[in-house]
């Protein structure tokens, strides 16, 4: 068995350690490049390592109850990707785009391979992507394992696809990078809620785990902001209709050419991946096992049981 590959059992992280890693500039504009935080579950040295990214406006600790599961058996990365979190906002907006994200992960691959000493060129890991972190995922499968420092073992698609719906594109541009305020974590937790109901159900406990690190304090010291620089808006809000349509051959491309064991979990009520796509994405490329969770929609959160299972189960087998 490859080393990379071997369970390691010990007790599982409390709560994670903050990290960053510093990327290559994104632009002329970024020339001294940016700090891109991670955090980090379990033993840094043991080299089975899975790496969860998260969604458009979400941020790394999204995974903390995945991941603390993982963590007796893996090393769990949860970056922040650029913009979000704990990590630098980029100089020029058109920048927060997949490519720019995907060399980001290059870099804290390689970051990751260095700091465990490994030397093998073998060394794999594992990929949990929500929604914009499966198609980072995707994008950083094309990149070559020699450049990369890893290859992708198995991937986890979490509530994404190559044919995403429009109109669930336009409803999140409705909220995205609008700038707001809130007095209390409650507040900003209850107007968190009303926007992404479609996670499906969750105690009141969960939720504000959620929400809390999507906050940051405001200027001035009182109150709370969202966590994110709301320029991630400005690309994402410049797609139409006829751009979509012609992002899917690109991604299709990805997909098709995926060499990694996949999982694809769906919200069976998604507004975004389709059921038709979630089919045709176990025929075709990866032949992906597909999990659908009744009763959430755009995306499952990873929290509950069931759903923590599915992903334990697949990666840990």
């Amino acid at each position: 068995m490859n080393q990379a590959n071997q369970t390691t059992v010990s007790s599982p992280s409390t709560s994670p350690t903050l990290h960053h890693v510093r990327c290559p500039g994104a632009s002329k504009t970024d020339p001294a490049g940016h700090q891109m935080a991670y955090w980090s579950w379990g033993d840094p040295a043991n080299p089975r390592t899975v790496v969860c990214v998260h969604g458009l406006s979400r941020q790394g600790r999204d995974f903390d109850v995945l991941a603390q599961r993982l963590s007796a058996h893996c090393h769990v990365v949860c970056p922040d990707v650029a913009g979000r979190g704990h990590s630098d906002w980029l100089a020029e907006p058109q920048q927060y785009q997949i490519l720019t994200y995907a060399g980001d992960m290059v870099q804290l691959v390689q970051h990751l391979k260095a700091s465990k000493g490994i030397t093998a060129a073998d060394w794999s890991i594992d990929w949990v992507g929500t929604s914009m972190g499966g198609l980072i995922g995707l994008a950083l499968s094309t990149v070559p394992p020699q450049a990369t420092g890893a290859q992708l073992r198995r991937m986890v698609l979490n509530d994404v696809g190559p044919r995403l719906r429009y109109e669930a594109i336009v409803r999140i541009g409705d909220y995205l990078g609008v700038p707001r305020q809130f007095a209390t974590e409650q507040e900003a937790a209850d107007y968190l809620w009303s926007i992404s109901t479609s996670f499906g159900p969750h105690t009141p406990a969960q939720w504000l785990a959620l929400s809390r690190p999507m906050l940051r304090p405001a200027p001035g010291g009182v109150g709370f902001v969202l966590h994110y620089d709301p320029s991630i808006a400005i690309p994402f809000k410049a797609i139409d209709a006829e751009g979509a349509a012609a992002g899917q051959a690109a991604v299709w491309q990805m997909y098709d050419g995926l060499k990694a064991d996949t999982l694809l979990l769906r919200g069976a009520e998604s507004d975004l991946l389709d059921a038709d796509t979630a089919q045709e994405m176990t025929q075709r490329g990866a032949k992906a096992r597909l999990v659908e969770f009744a009763g959430v929609g755009h995306a499952p959160t990873l929290v509950a049981d069931d759903q923590v299972a599915v992903v334990e189960g697949f990666l840990l087998a």
